[in-house]
């Protein structure tokens, strides 16, 4: 018997009510899986990808590319075998995958069918018998019976974590791998695959790769004119918004500090190439830029806030929003509690969120809860700018190119390497007396550093 499904826009976060659909990656007449994905879609914060919750043919798109469709619209039919084979509602609370997102293969043993866990009692707002499209096929993938999975979630809701966390316990055996097994290592994880190292820029002394240039989406000449138009992105006009809103309701101020960093610079050609083999990810100078601006919040915690009318809250948790560059926009993804990590943890947290935003993996869980910006403007090359803020928060803080300059020390003259760090700040908020004293502390942290400082 067949039956029309409706899928309709998810809710993708708390903060958000509503999506911009990109394209359609299925078209009317096209078979679809259960969670294989059937359109692009994009927030203020990430692009991601809505998987279908049932298995039938594609039918109607009831939303084109472009439109804005608040949470809970349908946006296109899909026509099912089963009457009860998909629920609306299920899609609408689903988590969405990132574009491009890959899951992890645990081995590759056969499934057998566990009996299920016996009943538990009933308590309000229970969850545990709604799973997301990404918790559904990762237990398709893994032969995990989701019914035997305890959840850690809200309500008893059976997270992604929780599935591998079942799965790596041995209480059921694994199935779906696709990487190819031998008989001796039937359960082995299958080896990272070797990624060709990158060529690197060898001009400055921190210019991590070459810079990436934007791609044109679309154009068209003007007859008689020597310029043509250029269509406008979703994800550029969500940062035109967003950049508005800023500079509209923020009045920025700013002011920058000079840093000597020679003692930084040694200590980093010491550490980077053992780092490099025992982390496999780059000990970059904006690890230790990290360290110095958490220390110097703790000190001057009115830096960590945000203004709200009658009243500025301030924040406990200390959660840096790094600024990743892409081809055609840039994205803030947050490391969390940053106060609480070491420079190695730092730099493993900077190398993760800058490859994945390059790549356009990033989740929305990546990109909420920030409470102020770091941005390394020196990996291109710029010595001085004036940042726009990251709304609400208060401040924005870049870390400028490391140039070798002259400078005067004890009456003599030595070349020493020197970095500008430039800081908005929101002048309803901060003035220059406290920004100032925060700046010198973060100086103070970052001079500090010598060739005994530790990174664990």
């Amino acid at each position: 018997m067949k039956s029309l499904t409706e899928v309709v826009m998810p809710k993708l976060a708390e903060s958000l009510v509503s999506a911009m659909i990109d394209r359609w990656l299925k078209q009317p007449g096209d078979s679809i899986g259960m969670y294989e994905p059937i359109c692009e879609i994009i927030t203020n914060k990430v692009n991601a990808e809505i998987p279908s919750t049932v298995n039938g043919k594609l039918v109607s798109i009831l939303v084109g590319n472009g439109q804005e469709v608040p949470v809970g619209t349908p946006i296109c039919i899909i026509e099912t075998e089963d009457a009860n084979a998909g629920s609306t509602t299920d899609a609408a609370h689903a988590a969405v995958e990132p574009v491009g997102a890959t899951l992890p293969v645990y081995g590759s043993q056969k499934a057998t069918n566990a009996a299920p866990m016996a009943a538990e009692e009933p308590v309000e707002g229970d969850m545990r018998h709604r799973y997301s499209p990404a918790v559904q096929r990762i237990a398709a993938e893994q032969g995990v019976n989701l019914q035997q999975v305890r959840g850690t979630g809200l309500g008893g809701r059976v997270t992604r974590k929780d599935v591998l966390a079942f799965v790596a316990s041995g209480e059921q055996p694994v199935a779906g791998a696709t990487a190819a097994a031998t008989p001796t290592a039937a359960n082995a994880v299958p080896a990272a695959p070797v990624v060709p190292e990158q060529l690197v820029r060898t001009t400055g002394l921190h210019l991590s790769e070459t810079p990436r240039i934007p791609q044109i989406e679309a154009e068209s000449e003007i007859p008689g004119r020597g310029e043509y138009f250029i269509d406008i992105t979703p994800i550029r006009n969500a940062i035109a918004r967003n950049v508005k809103q800023s500079v509209t309701e923020i009045p920025h101020a700013w002011m920058m500090i000079e840093v000597d960093v020679t003692n930084l610079v040694q200590l980093r050609n010491k550490l980077k190439d053992e780092f490099k083999k025992r982390e496999g990810v780059n000990l970059t100078y904006l690890a230790f830029v990290l360290k110095a601006v958490v220390n110097a919040v703790k000190d001057y915690p009115i830096i960590n806030s945000t203004w709200a009318t009658d009243k500025i809250i301030v924040k406990r948790d200390i959660n840096i929003s790094l600024a990743v560059g892409t081809e055609d926009s840039v994205a803030t993804p947050v490391i969390k509690n940053a106060d609480q990590k070491n420079i190695a943890g730092l730099a493993r947290e900077i190398d993760d969120l800058a490859r994945r935003g390059r790549e356009g993996k990033l989740t929305m869980a990546d990109m909420g809860g920030g409470t102020l910006t770091v941005n390394n403007t020196g990996s291109f090359g710029s010595i001085l700018s004036y940042p726009t803020i990251v709304y609400p928060q208060a401040v924005n803080l870049t870390f400028e190119s490391i140039v070798k300059r002259p400078v005067v020390i004890n009456d003599m003259i030595g070349v020493r390497s020197i970095a500008n760090m430039c800081l908005s700040l929101d002048h309803r908020i901060l003035d220059g007396v406290i920004c100032g004293r925060f700046l010198q502390r973060v100086k103070e942290n970052l001079e500090s550093f010598s060739i005994e400082t530790k990174l664990y």
